[in-house]
C-alpha cells in the first residue's frame, strides 16, 4: 500500500476526512459545548471557551489567585473521556539515505516503536508491576489533591481526547508532587505520562492490565532517553522527552501498528522541542503546563498517524534531524526493559522541586536544636551545582513572587521547614510569599557548591544541611537517600497517606477507601477508565 504522501490530492483528503470525522464525533456523540469545528487549509481547527482564558488569564495573574487560574482553564472543559479514534492501515515504511550520525543501534524511531509493539503484561517482572500501581496511585492522589472544584478528573464533564489530556496532565503536575527522575543529563517527572494513558485507556476500553503494561513502556521510553539525551546542557525542557514518552505509550493503547508508531513519533519529535526557560529564574503558570501541552500533543500525533499521516522521516537521524540541529551528536537508545526505568524513579515526600527533597528532610532533622527560628543565624546547605542550577540559580529563589517559583526554591523550602516544620502548597501563596519573618530567614540561607554531591549526583542527591544559632552552636546533618528514593521507598502504608491527605481534599473517606482498593487491585480490572468514574466529586 502508497503511503498518503505518496497519494494523489484524493488520498490525501481521505486522511482529513477522517481527522474530522474525529472532531465531529467530539461533537456529536459527546456533546461538548463550545468545540467548533471547521476545515481550514483541510485540518480541523478546534476553537473552545479555553481560549479567552488562556488569552487573559496572564495578564489578569495579580488578580487571580493561582489555583483561580488554572481553575478559568479549564472549568467546565474536561474529563478522561473523548471520542474513539480512526484506525488506518499502516504505511509501508520509505528507504530513505541515512543521516550522518545515525547510530549503529538503528533508527531510534523504529527502536522504539519495535519495542512499544511486541513487549507484553508477561514479560514485566513482579517487581515492576508492582511500582507501576504504586506511582499510578501516586499520580492519580497528586491529581486529585490539586484539582478545583468541579474540574477536570473531579468533574465528569467530557471533551476531546487531546484536551482531556492536557487538562489532567496539568492537574497531575499543578502540586509538584508526583514523582522524579534524575540524572546528570537532566530528567524530569514521567508520571506526567500517565494522563495520556488514563485517557487512552478509558477510550480504548483498555483493561487494568493494558495499563500497567502502558505505564511501563511511557516509563521506558523516559527513562531510558533521558539517560543519554543531555537535555540540561542544550537547554530542553523535559517536556521533549514526556511528549516522546507518551506518544509511545498512549500508542500501544490506541492499537497503533509499528509503522504508524513510526510515523507518529516523527510528527512529535518535529514539532515538540521544547526549551527550558520556562524552569530557571521566576517561574510562570507554563512550568506546569508544558508537559500536558507536550502530552496534548502527542495524542493528536498519534490520532494523525492512525488516520493515515505519514511524519516526518528519519526525524532523528536526518540531515536536518534532531541529532544534527539539535542534540549536535547521535545518541544510541539503551537496551530496553530489564532493569526498567520505573525502578529508578523516586516518590515524592514532599511537595516541591525533586532536588529539594534530601533539604526538606535536612531542615526538619536539625529543628531539635533550636525552639524558634529566630535563633538561627545563618543557615549552609552543600549541594550539587546541577541542584543549584535548578533551584538557586537566580535572587528570584530568594525572594519567589510565584507559587512556581517557590516550589523550585531550594532556600525558600529550607526556610519554611526550618520555621514551620512542614511544607506544603499552602506556604506557597501568600501570606507567606511577603511574610518578612519568613523571608529574613531566607536570607540567611546560602547555597554551596559540593563536589561530593557531584560525584555522586547519578546515585543520590547528597545535602549536607548546617544550621547555625546566634549563640555559636552549629547543628549538621547529612541526607543521602530521601524518603521515596529508590534505596530509601515509601512504604505502602506511607503511599496510601499521602494518597488519603490529597484525595481528603475532594473525596469522603469512604470513597477514598474504594479508590484506594481498585487502585492496588489494578490488574484485575476489565476497564481501567472506571478509575476516572471513581474521582467524580
Amino acid at each position: 500500500m502508497k503511503s498518503p504522501g505518496q497519494n494523489s490530492a484524493r488520498g490525501y483528503l481521505s486522511i482529513i476526512g477522517k481527522v474530522d470525522t474525529v472532531f465531529e464525533q467530539n461533537v456529536s456523540e459527546l456533546g461538548v459545548s463550545g468545540i467548533v469545528v471547521t476545515r481550514l487549509g483541510g485540518l480541523a481547527r478546534r476553537r473552545t471557551r479555553m481560549d479567552n482564558t488562556l488569552r487573559h488569564g496572564v495578564a489578569g495573574r495579580h488578580e487571580n489567585s493561582r489555583r483561580q487560574f488554572l481553575r478559568d482553564v479549564v472549568t467546565g472543559g474536561v474529563a478522561v473521556v473523548a471520542s474513539a479514534s480512526v484506525p488506518a492501515g499502516a504505511q509501508e515504511r520509505a528507504e530513505l539515505p541515512a543521516g550522518r550520525n545515525e547510530p549503529t543501534s538503528g533508527p531510534v524511531a523504529a527502536t522504539l516503536a519495535d519495542f512499544a509493539v511486541k513487549l507484553r503484561y508477561e514479560d514485566l517482572p513482579g517487581d515492576v508491576i508492582r511500582t507501576v500501581k504504586r506511582t499510578i496511585l501516586d499520580t492519580v492522589g497528586c491529581a486529585i489533591g490539586a484539582t478545583p472544584a468541579a474540574t477536570v478528573l473531579c468533574s465528569g464533564v467530557k471533551t476531546s481526547h487531546d484536551l482531556a489530556v492536557f487538562a489532567n496532565g496539568v492537574m497531575i503536575r499543578y502540586l509538584d508532587f508526583n514523582d522524579g527522575y534524575i540524572t546528570p543529563k537532566g530528567g524530569g517527572h514521567p508520571s506526567d505520562t500517565i494522563a495520556a494513558l488514563l485517557s487512552s485507556a478509558e477510550i480504548a476500553g483498555s483493561s487494568g492490565r493494558d495499563l500497567i503494561l502502558a505505564t511501563a513502556l511511557s516509563y521506558e521510553v523516559f527513562c531510558k532517553v533521558a539517560d543519554v539525551l543531555d537535555t540540561r546542557g542544550l537547554g530542553l525542557d523535559q517536556s521533549t522527552m514526556l511528549g516522546l514518552a507518551s506518544l509511545v505509550g498512549a500508542s500501544r493503547l490506541m492499537g497503533l501498528s509499528k509503522e504508524q508508531i513510526v510515523h507518529a513519533i516523527g510528527i512529535t519529535v518535529g514539532g515538540n522541542t521544547a526549551i527550558n526557560q520556562g524552569r530557571v529564574g521566576t517561574l510562570s503558570n507554563w512550568k506546569d503546563f508544558a508537559s500536558a501541552e507536550a502530552s496534548r500533543k502527542a495524542i493528536f500525533s498519534a490520532q494523525l498517524a492512525q488516520a493515515g499521516m505519514t511524519g516526518p522521516y528519519q526525524v532523528f537521524e536526518g540531515p536536518v534531524g534532531f541529532f544534527n540541529t539539535i542534540s549536535h551528536r547521535a545518541f544510541a537508545v539503551p537496551p530496553l526493559g530489564e532493569p526498567f526505568g520505573i525502578m529508578r524513579a523516586f516518590t515524592k515526600r514532599f511537595p516541591l522541586g525533586q532536588y529539594s527533597q534530601t533539604v526538606a528532610e535536612g531542615a526538619a532533622q536539625v529543628r531539635s536544636v533550636f525552639a524558634s527560628a529566630d535563633e538561627i543565624d545563618e543557615v549552609n546547605i552543600r549541594v550539587s551545582r546541577n541542584a543549584i542550577k535548578v533551584m538557586a540559580d537566580s535572587p528570584d529563589k530568594w525572594r519567589p513572587q510565584s507559587h512556581e517559583t517557590a516550589d523550585h526554591s531550594m532556600p525558600y523550602a529550607a526556610a519554611v521547614v526550618l520555621m514551620f516544620g512542614t511544607i506544603d502548597d499552602h506556604y506557597y501563596e501568600d501570606p507567606y510569599l511577603h511574610d518578612p519573618r519568613l523571608l529574613d530567614l531566607v536570607s540567611r540561607v546560602r547555597c554551596i557548591p559540593s563536589a561530593e554531591a557531584d560525584a555522586h549526583e547519578k546515585d543520590y542527591n547528597l545535602c549536607d544541611f548546617e544550621v547555625v544559632l546566634k549563640s555559636g552552636q552549629r547543628k549538621a546533618v547529612r541526607v543521602e537517600y530521601h524518603r521515596g528514593h529508590p534505596k530509601n521507598p515509601m512504604t505502602d502504608a506511607e503511599m496510601e497517606e499521602k494518597f488519603r491527605s490529597l484525595a481528603r481534599r475532594h473525596l469522603a473517606a469512604d470513597r477514598t477507601d474504594a479508590l484506594l482498593r481498585q487502585l492496588w487491585a489494578l490488574e484485575s480490572m476489565p476497564k481501567a477508565g472506571v478509575l476516572v468514574e471513581m474521582t467524580k466529586v
